[in-house]
Protein backbone atom coordinates (compact mmCIF):
# COMPACT_ATOMS: atom_id res chain seq x y z
CA UNK A 1 0.00 0.00 0.00
CA UNK A 2 1.35 3.65 -0.73
CA UNK A 3 1.84 6.20 1.88
CA UNK A 4 -0.13 9.11 1.97
CA UNK A 5 1.02 12.41 -0.52
CA UNK A 6 1.41 14.78 2.29
CA UNK A 7 3.15 12.31 4.73
CA UNK A 8 5.16 10.98 1.80
CA UNK A 9 6.78 14.38 0.39
CA UNK A 10 7.60 15.31 4.17
CA UNK A 11 9.79 11.77 4.28
CA UNK A 12 10.88 12.80 0.77
CA UNK A 13 11.73 16.28 1.53
CA UNK A 14 13.82 14.84 4.81
CA UNK A 15 15.88 12.05 2.98
CA UNK A 16 16.70 14.37 -0.17
CA UNK A 17 17.32 17.59 1.78
CA UNK A 18 19.76 15.19 4.24
CA UNK A 19 21.39 13.38 1.05
CA UNK A 20 22.24 16.85 -0.60
CA UNK A 21 23.81 17.91 2.78
CA UNK A 22 26.32 15.14 2.59
CA UNK A 23 27.16 15.30 -0.80
CA UNK A 24 27.44 19.35 -0.97
CA UNK A 25 29.90 18.95 2.31
CA UNK A 26 32.07 16.19 0.69
CA UNK A 27 32.01 18.29 -2.99
CA UNK A 28 33.10 21.40 -0.82
CA UNK A 29 35.92 19.19 0.79
CA UNK A 30 37.19 17.65 -2.04
CA UNK A 31 36.99 21.40 -3.81
CA UNK A 32 39.03 22.39 -1.11
CA UNK A 33 42.17 20.03 -0.74
CA UNK A 34 42.51 19.86 -4.64
CA UNK A 35 43.02 23.51 -4.86
CA UNK A 36 45.45 23.89 -2.28
CA UNK A 37 47.04 20.88 -4.42
CA UNK A 38 46.68 23.07 -7.53
CA UNK A 39 48.06 26.04 -5.81
CA UNK A 40 51.33 23.94 -4.55
CA UNK A 41 51.75 22.31 -7.96
CA UNK A 42 50.99 25.48 -9.72
CA UNK A 43 53.93 27.78 -7.81
CA UNK A 44 55.40 30.43 -9.73
CA UNK A 45 54.28 28.60 -13.58
CA UNK A 46 53.32 31.46 -15.64
CA UNK A 47 49.26 31.87 -15.91
CA UNK A 48 48.55 29.60 -13.19
CA UNK A 49 46.40 32.90 -11.26
CA UNK A 50 44.75 32.10 -7.95
CA UNK A 51 41.39 32.40 -9.93
CA UNK A 52 42.75 30.06 -12.68
CA UNK A 53 43.45 27.92 -9.89
CA UNK A 54 40.35 27.85 -8.56
CA UNK A 55 38.57 27.60 -11.66
CA UNK A 56 40.46 24.28 -12.61
CA UNK A 57 39.52 23.07 -9.61
CA UNK A 58 35.90 23.51 -9.78
CA UNK A 59 36.07 21.67 -13.43
CA UNK A 60 37.88 18.67 -11.32
CA UNK A 61 35.65 18.33 -8.64
CA UNK A 62 32.62 17.18 -10.30
CA UNK A 63 33.71 13.72 -11.59
CA UNK A 64 35.75 13.11 -8.50
CA UNK A 65 32.46 13.75 -6.10
CA UNK A 66 30.16 11.56 -8.81
CA UNK A 67 32.76 9.03 -7.06
CA UNK A 68 31.15 9.26 -4.12
CA UNK A 69 27.81 9.76 -4.84
CA UNK A 70 26.84 5.94 -3.51
CA UNK A 71 28.36 6.91 0.05
CA UNK A 72 26.30 10.34 0.06
CA UNK A 73 23.09 8.28 -0.37
CA UNK A 74 23.91 5.80 2.21
CA UNK A 75 25.03 8.60 4.82
CA UNK A 76 22.16 10.89 3.88
CA UNK A 77 19.43 8.17 4.38
CA UNK A 78 20.94 6.64 7.60
CA UNK A 79 20.81 10.46 9.10
CA UNK A 80 17.19 11.29 8.15
CA UNK A 81 15.67 7.79 9.32
CA UNK A 82 18.01 8.21 12.31
CA UNK A 83 16.52 12.21 12.78
CA UNK A 84 13.21 10.91 12.28
CA UNK A 85 13.52 7.85 14.98
CA UNK A 86 15.31 10.51 17.46
CA UNK A 87 12.40 12.69 17.01
CA UNK A 88 9.90 10.03 17.60
CA UNK A 89 8.56 10.45 13.90
CA UNK A 90 8.90 7.06 13.27
CA UNK A 91 7.51 5.52 16.58
CA UNK A 92 3.85 7.98 15.43
CA UNK A 93 3.57 6.51 11.99
CA UNK A 94 4.02 2.57 13.06
CA UNK A 95 1.13 3.51 16.16
CA UNK A 96 -1.37 5.09 12.84
CA UNK A 97 -0.07 1.50 10.85
CA UNK A 98 2.51 2.77 8.68
CA UNK A 99 4.53 -0.43 7.91
CA UNK A 100 8.56 0.34 7.75
CA UNK A 101 7.93 -0.72 3.56
CA UNK A 102 5.47 2.17 3.26
CA UNK A 103 7.97 5.03 5.24
CA UNK A 104 10.73 3.74 3.01
CA UNK A 105 8.94 4.40 -0.28
CA UNK A 106 9.61 8.03 -0.36
CA UNK A 107 13.48 7.49 0.16
CA UNK A 108 13.13 5.12 -2.68
CA UNK A 109 11.81 7.04 -4.62
CA UNK A 110 14.57 9.80 -3.79
CA UNK A 111 17.14 7.20 -4.64
CA UNK A 112 15.76 6.32 -8.04
CA UNK A 113 15.07 10.01 -8.73
CA UNK A 114 18.86 11.13 -7.88
CA UNK A 115 20.14 8.17 -9.79
CA UNK A 116 18.49 9.38 -13.09
CA UNK A 117 19.42 12.22 -12.45
CA UNK A 118 23.08 11.74 -11.97
CA UNK A 119 22.68 9.50 -14.67
CA UNK A 120 21.13 11.84 -17.64
CA UNK A 121 22.34 15.40 -16.83
CA UNK A 122 25.38 15.43 -13.87
CA UNK A 123 27.23 12.81 -15.98
CA UNK A 124 27.67 14.38 -19.19
CA UNK A 125 28.18 17.78 -17.63
CA UNK A 126 30.91 16.61 -15.07
CA UNK A 127 32.79 14.34 -18.13
CA UNK A 128 32.43 18.09 -20.18
CA UNK A 129 34.15 19.90 -17.55
CA UNK A 130 36.74 16.86 -16.78
CA UNK A 131 37.91 17.36 -20.21
CA UNK A 132 38.04 20.91 -20.14
CA UNK A 133 40.45 20.80 -17.10
CA UNK A 134 42.76 18.43 -19.16
CA UNK A 135 42.53 21.52 -21.47
CA UNK A 136 43.50 24.15 -18.88
CA UNK A 137 45.97 21.78 -17.65
CA UNK A 138 47.93 20.99 -20.35
CA UNK A 139 48.12 24.83 -21.28
CA UNK A 140 49.12 25.77 -18.17
CA UNK A 141 51.49 23.24 -16.95
CA UNK A 142 52.86 21.24 -20.44
CA UNK A 143 56.47 23.22 -19.70
CA UNK A 144 56.08 23.00 -15.78
CA UNK A 145 58.58 20.80 -13.79
CA UNK A 146 56.79 20.84 -10.40
CA UNK A 147 53.58 20.02 -12.28
CA UNK A 148 54.89 16.59 -13.36
CA UNK A 149 52.83 14.14 -11.57
CA UNK A 150 55.02 10.92 -12.24
CA UNK A 151 52.65 9.57 -14.57
CA UNK A 152 53.84 10.78 -18.37
CA UNK A 153 52.65 9.08 -20.93
CA UNK A 154 55.00 7.00 -23.15
CA UNK A 155 54.36 5.67 -27.68
CA UNK A 156 56.62 3.76 -29.75
CA UNK A 157 55.86 4.23 -33.04
CA UNK A 158 58.01 3.33 -36.17
CA UNK A 159 57.28 4.96 -39.64
CA UNK A 160 59.27 6.59 -42.83
CA UNK A 161 61.05 8.61 -40.88
CA UNK A 162 62.26 5.78 -38.33
CA UNK A 163 61.81 4.89 -35.03
CA UNK A 164 60.38 6.93 -32.43
CA UNK A 165 59.69 7.36 -28.76
CA UNK A 166 57.17 9.68 -27.39
CA UNK A 167 56.76 11.17 -23.96
CA UNK A 168 53.94 13.63 -22.38
CA UNK A 169 53.14 15.29 -19.79
CA UNK A 170 49.28 15.40 -20.19
CA UNK A 171 47.17 13.77 -22.64
CA UNK A 172 44.03 15.66 -23.72
CA UNK A 173 41.26 13.19 -22.98
CA UNK A 174 38.42 12.86 -26.17
CA UNK A 175 41.37 13.92 -28.50
CA UNK A 176 44.53 12.90 -30.18
CA UNK A 177 46.42 15.58 -28.90
CA UNK A 178 49.38 15.73 -26.18
CA UNK A 179 51.06 18.59 -24.53
CA UNK A 180 54.78 18.36 -23.11
CA UNK A 181 56.05 16.04 -25.34
CA UNK A 182 59.51 14.90 -25.94
CA UNK A 183 60.15 12.80 -28.99
CA UNK A 184 63.10 11.07 -29.31
CA UNK A 185 63.85 9.51 -33.03
CA UNK A 186 66.56 6.69 -33.84
CA UNK A 187 67.70 5.40 -37.68
CA UNK A 188 66.64 2.46 -38.91
CA UNK A 189 69.98 0.97 -36.85
CA UNK A 190 68.56 2.09 -33.69
CA UNK A 191 70.87 4.88 -33.18
CA UNK A 192 69.68 8.03 -31.63
CA UNK A 193 69.34 10.87 -34.32
CA UNK A 194 67.48 13.76 -32.51
CA UNK A 195 65.40 14.93 -29.88
CA UNK A 196 62.03 17.20 -30.01
CA UNK A 197 60.64 19.69 -27.49
CA UNK A 198 57.19 20.75 -28.12
CA UNK A 199 54.56 22.21 -26.03
CA UNK A 200 51.77 20.27 -27.72
CA UNK A 201 52.14 17.05 -30.39
CA UNK A 202 48.25 16.16 -31.93
CA UNK A 203 48.46 12.80 -34.23
CA UNK A 204 46.50 13.09 -37.93
CA UNK A 205 46.08 10.45 -40.51
CA UNK A 206 50.01 9.56 -40.78
CA UNK A 207 51.92 12.24 -39.13
CA UNK A 208 51.86 13.93 -36.40
CA UNK A 209 52.02 18.22 -36.14
CA UNK A 210 54.37 19.02 -32.88
CA UNK A 211 53.77 23.40 -32.17
CA UNK A 212 56.31 25.69 -30.79
CA UNK A 213 59.29 22.66 -31.43
CA UNK A 214 62.89 22.94 -30.81
CA UNK A 215 64.73 20.15 -32.47
CA UNK A 216 68.12 19.26 -30.70
CA UNK A 217 70.26 17.17 -33.05
CA UNK A 218 74.29 16.15 -31.98
CA UNK A 219 76.94 18.66 -33.18
CA UNK A 220 73.85 21.35 -34.26
CA UNK A 221 72.94 24.31 -33.26
CA UNK A 222 69.13 24.17 -31.76
CA UNK A 223 66.58 24.73 -34.76
CA UNK A 224 63.32 26.38 -33.05
CA UNK A 225 59.75 25.36 -35.46
CA UNK A 226 56.22 27.02 -35.04
CA UNK A 227 54.55 23.36 -36.58
CA UNK A 228 57.08 20.47 -37.00
CA UNK A 229 55.70 17.44 -39.19
CA UNK A 230 56.66 13.82 -37.68
CA UNK A 231 55.42 10.69 -39.83
CA UNK A 232 53.50 8.12 -38.33
CA UNK A 233 52.36 5.02 -38.52
CA UNK A 234 50.01 5.27 -35.58
CA UNK A 235 45.91 4.80 -35.65
CA UNK A 236 44.19 8.13 -34.49
CA UNK A 237 41.46 6.01 -33.14
CA UNK A 238 43.52 3.44 -31.37
CA UNK A 239 45.54 6.44 -29.58
CA UNK A 240 42.90 8.30 -29.09
CA UNK A 241 40.85 5.28 -27.20
CA UNK A 242 43.84 4.69 -24.85
CA UNK A 243 43.85 8.39 -23.72
CA UNK A 244 40.31 8.53 -23.30
CA UNK A 245 39.41 6.70 -20.23
CA UNK A 246 35.34 5.89 -19.90
CA UNK A 247 34.76 7.83 -17.08
CA UNK A 248 35.30 10.76 -19.05
CA UNK A 249 32.90 10.07 -21.74
CA UNK A 250 29.30 11.49 -21.13
CA UNK A 251 26.86 8.81 -20.57
CA UNK A 252 24.93 9.61 -23.94
CA UNK A 253 27.79 9.37 -26.21
CA UNK A 254 28.44 5.62 -24.67
CA UNK A 255 26.92 3.75 -27.34
CA UNK A 256 28.14 5.94 -30.08
CA UNK A 257 31.51 5.27 -28.57
CA UNK A 258 31.39 1.75 -28.31
CA UNK A 259 30.33 1.14 -31.81
CA UNK A 260 32.83 3.45 -33.26
CA UNK A 261 35.54 1.31 -31.21
CA UNK A 262 34.20 -1.83 -32.35
CA UNK A 263 34.20 -0.73 -35.89
CA UNK A 264 37.25 0.12 -35.60
CA UNK A 265 38.64 -3.39 -34.37
CA UNK A 266 39.47 -2.49 -31.11
CA UNK A 267 38.36 -3.57 -27.48
CA UNK A 268 34.84 -1.68 -25.91
CA UNK A 269 34.48 -3.58 -23.40
CA UNK A 270 35.70 -0.51 -20.88
CA UNK A 271 33.21 1.25 -22.49
CA UNK A 272 30.60 -1.53 -22.39
CA UNK A 273 31.21 -1.29 -18.44
CA UNK A 274 31.34 2.14 -18.13
CA UNK A 275 27.96 2.00 -19.41
CA UNK A 276 26.38 -0.90 -17.59
CA UNK A 277 27.84 1.09 -14.27
CA UNK A 278 25.60 4.59 -15.36
CA UNK A 279 22.26 2.11 -16.18
CA UNK A 280 22.86 0.02 -12.81
CA UNK A 281 23.35 3.27 -10.85
CA UNK A 282 19.53 4.01 -9.56
CA UNK A 283 19.27 0.71 -8.38
CA UNK A 284 22.71 1.05 -6.28
CA UNK A 285 21.50 3.89 -4.63
CA UNK A 286 17.99 1.92 -3.64
CA UNK A 287 20.20 -0.65 -2.41
CA UNK A 288 22.31 1.75 -0.03
CA UNK A 289 18.71 3.24 1.39
CA UNK A 290 17.81 -0.09 2.27
CA UNK A 291 21.32 -0.90 3.48
CA UNK A 292 20.73 2.27 5.91
CA UNK A 293 17.30 1.56 6.87
CA UNK A 294 18.46 -2.14 8.04
CA UNK A 295 20.48 -0.39 10.32
CA UNK A 296 19.09 2.84 11.00
CA UNK A 297 15.40 1.72 12.46
CA UNK A 298 16.14 0.73 15.72
CA UNK A 299 14.91 3.41 19.00
CA UNK A 300 16.92 5.36 20.31
CA UNK A 301 15.33 4.70 23.54
CA UNK A 302 16.67 0.83 22.97
CA UNK A 303 20.18 2.19 22.87
CA UNK A 304 23.09 0.23 20.68
CA UNK A 305 22.54 2.88 18.00
CA UNK A 306 26.14 3.46 17.66
CA UNK A 307 26.98 0.15 16.60
CA UNK A 308 24.41 -0.17 14.21
CA UNK A 309 25.98 2.85 12.71
CA UNK A 310 28.93 1.49 12.34
CA UNK A 311 27.10 -1.48 10.93
CA UNK A 312 26.08 0.28 8.09
CA UNK A 313 28.89 2.06 7.29
CA UNK A 314 31.07 -1.48 7.28
CA UNK A 315 28.23 -2.73 5.03
CA UNK A 316 28.97 0.41 2.63
CA UNK A 317 32.38 -0.29 2.51
CA UNK A 318 31.73 -3.88 1.76
CA UNK A 319 29.60 -2.59 -1.37
CA UNK A 320 32.29 -0.59 -2.26
CA UNK A 321 35.05 -2.98 -2.33
CA UNK A 322 32.54 -5.20 -4.28
CA UNK A 323 31.85 -3.01 -6.43
CA UNK A 324 35.60 -1.98 -7.00
CA UNK A 325 36.22 -6.10 -7.42
CA UNK A 326 33.61 -6.91 -10.02
CA UNK A 327 34.41 -3.75 -11.87
CA UNK A 328 37.91 -4.82 -11.96
CA UNK A 329 36.82 -8.66 -13.07
CA UNK A 330 34.59 -6.58 -15.22
CA UNK A 331 37.39 -4.45 -16.88
CA UNK A 332 39.88 -7.47 -17.63
CA UNK A 333 36.95 -9.68 -19.57
CA UNK A 334 36.75 -12.40 -16.66
CA UNK A 335 33.05 -10.48 -15.84
CA UNK A 336 30.95 -9.57 -18.34
CA UNK A 337 30.36 -6.38 -18.36
CA UNK A 338 26.77 -6.63 -17.11
CA UNK A 339 27.26 -8.92 -14.44
CA UNK A 340 29.73 -6.89 -13.04
CA UNK A 341 27.87 -3.81 -12.96
CA UNK A 342 24.53 -4.97 -11.75
CA UNK A 343 25.74 -7.27 -9.49
CA UNK A 344 26.56 -4.97 -6.18
CA UNK A 345 23.68 -3.53 -6.87
CA UNK A 346 21.43 -6.07 -7.09
CA UNK A 347 23.29 -8.00 -4.13
CA UNK A 348 22.65 -4.98 -2.29
CA UNK A 349 19.32 -4.53 -2.96
CA UNK A 350 18.54 -8.17 -1.78
CA UNK A 351 20.59 -8.05 1.43
CA UNK A 352 19.31 -4.69 2.79
CA UNK A 353 15.97 -6.18 1.67
CA UNK A 354 16.27 -9.43 3.25
CA UNK A 355 17.74 -7.64 6.83
CA UNK A 356 14.43 -5.95 6.96
CA UNK A 357 12.20 -8.78 6.37
CA UNK A 358 14.18 -9.88 9.37
CA UNK A 359 14.11 -6.72 11.63
CA UNK A 360 10.09 -6.36 10.48
CA UNK A 361 8.23 -9.91 10.13
CA UNK A 362 10.41 -11.84 11.98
Amino acid sequence: MMIGFTLGRYFALRFLRTVLGVFITVFALVYTLDFVELLRRAGDTEGASTSLMAQLSLYRTPAVAEGVLPFAILFGSMAALLQLSRKLELVVARAAGISAWQFLQPGILVALAIGAFTVGIYNPVSAAMKQRSTEIEARIFAKSTKANSGKDLWIRQNSLDGQAILRAGTAIEGTTTLAGVSVYTFDEAGVFVSQIEAARATLHDGYWTLQDARLLTKGQPPESYDTYILASNLDAGQVKQRFTPPESVPFWQLNETIARTERAGLDATRYRLQYDVLMARPVLFVAMVLVAASVSLRFFRFGGVGKLVLGGVAAGFFLYVARQVMEGLGASGIVSPPVAAWFPAVVGSLLGTLTLLYQEDG
